[in-house]
């Protein structure tokens, strides 16, 4: 059990590392969200590493229930 919730406390903490390191905040003066510069949209880049790590558990997924037949 506690192996279990440290795995998750690893997992959640990687997966919002991200979100905290790239937040966006409040100090643009007039206070307003629409600004000049359009926004940085950080999640184009993670999308490639998405597909890759989707292909490479797609890939042992099936390899460990070939294993098992």
């Amino acid at each position: 059990m506690k192996n279990n919730f440290f795995k998750l406390f690893i997992l959640s903490f990687f997966l919002l590392t991200d979100i905290m390191l790239f937040a966006q905040g409040q100090d643009q003066p007039g206070g307003g969200l629409e600004g000049s510069d359009p926004p940085s949209a950080q999640i184009n880049a993670k999308l490639i590493w998405l597909g890759i790590v989707a292909i490479l558990f797609a890939f042992y997924s099936y390899k460990r229930r070939l294993s098992k037949i």
